[in-house]
């Protein structure tokens, strides 16, 4: 695909606004999806610039059946960004139903209505590929986390609630595959999964002040602002840039061989420590 309009979910999210931007920049007409009409004024002013190539749709609640049935028709692709993410659940449904029935959701809406979707982008991440092992190891498209949903399975509300998270990356992710394998002779559209590890850059959605800053950025912020030494700063994870991760969405429209991928998108390692200084 080179033109048309694609769907974003989610598109006041901090990446997905990214992703709206480099659509747009592209030359794609983009409809993203909000959850109120107080989420729209914020994105409208932003990308004015592009007339009438930005619509906004209001979807008030992802997990409901057929919530995304009138969002699909019409448009030639979809970018699958609406899951949550938070490190503070309680409940493992919390996390795990959203992510799952929001993304089976636009699936199914894709199968009934899409009739002129070629190709579905779901947005995953490294949470569902990370393992834990006392020895280093290397990771690829291949590498699955296993671990996180027999913990959340075990443990229940117990479990971590970064596990919780990883579960739910994981669990949706596969439920995207597996919807995809049991319904391959009825759809005309194939699938693509980007898996980002953390999420750094500027901002472009609405954010008001520090405290209304996604995970992954309320982080990055509080790394370099706290006045104390934690020792949290000497650990480290891998990263991507937001703009990088923006790109990666159009390229996966772009590109042909990209159907039926699963890509990791990083930048490398980081040590907090490093970004403070």
């Amino acid at each position: 695909m080179s033109s048309g309009k694609v769907l974003v979910t989610g598109a006041n999210g901090f990446i997905a606004a990214w992703v709206v931007r480099s659509l747009l920049e592209e030359g794609f007409s983009v409809r993203g999806t909000v959850r109120s009409e107080a989420k729209c004024a914020h994105l409208r002013k932003q990308f004015a610039s592009y007339g009438d190539r930005l619509e906004l749709v209001i979807v008030p609640d992802i997990i409901k059946a057929g919530a995304f049935d009138e969002a699909v028709k019409g448009v030639d692709a979809i970018e699958h960004m609406a899951s949550p993410f938070y490190l503070n659940a309680v409940e493992p449904d919390e996390l795990i139903v959203p992510a799952i029935l929001g993304t089976v959701g636009i699936l199914e809406s894709a199968r009934q209505y899409g009739t002129s979707v070629k190709r579905i982008v779901v947005t995953s991440s490294c949470a569902a590929v990370l393992q834990t092992a006392p020895e280093p190891r290397t990771l690829n498209e291949d590498s699955w986390n296993e671990q996180a949903p027999k913990e959340v399975e075990q443990l229940g509300r117990g479990a971590n609630a970064t596990t919780m998270y990883r579960a739910s990356k994981t669990l949706a992710e596969r439920a995207a595959w597996d919807f995809v394998n049991t319904h391959k002779s009825e759809i005309g559209w194939d699938l693509v999964v980007i898996n980002p590890p953390y999420v750094f850059g500027p901002t472009i959605h609405e954010v008001p002040t520090a405290d209304a800053l996604g995970t992954s950025a309320r982080q990055f912020y509080t790394m370099l602002t706290a006045p104390s030494e934690p020792a949290a700063r000497h650990s480290g994870y891998c990263w991507a840039d937001v703009r990088d991760v923006g790109r990666a969405h159009v390229l996966a429209l772009l590109k042909a061989s990209a159907g039926g991928e699963r890509i990791i998108i990083s930048n490398g390692a980081f040590v907090w420590q490093e970004w403070r200084e």
